[in-house]
């Protein structure tokens, strides 16, 4: 955030200015701001990005849950003898499922819930 700012003031200064400084100035300033603009996105994503921080830390803290989920999903689809199990927030395009084949609390029961 305080990039970002610094990069906005830096412009907002960079236009009230623009009118006294000579091409040579202008594109010094330009590049300094260009330069600022790209250490702020530089910065977003190293810790934001796909490949960023946070999304690794995300992802170290959901994997054990996700992993914990899927074989409490495989044990019970094994026991009963499922061959696909749905996830109705997966956003999968379900238009109807009947309540009495919803095996969530069947899920939660083999997780300890």
């Amino acid at each position: 955030d305080a990039l970002a700012k610094e990069a906005k003031e830096m412009y907002a200064k960079y236009q009230s200015e623009m009118v006294y400084l000579s091409a040579e100035m202008k594109k010094t300033k330009e590049n300094e701001i260009l330069a600022k603009e790209k250490e702020v996105s530089d910065l977003n994503r190293k810790y934001f990005g796909s490949e960023g921080e946070l999304y690794k830390k995300r992802e170290s803290l959901l994997a054990p849950i996700q992993d914990e989920v899927y074989n409490a999903v495989k044990t019970l689809a094994e026991e009963k003898g499922y061959v696909l199990i749905l996830d109705r927030a997966s956003g999968v395009n379900i238009v109807f499922a009947s309540p009495t084949i919803d095996v969530s609390e069947d899920v939660l029961k083999k997780m300890g819930y």
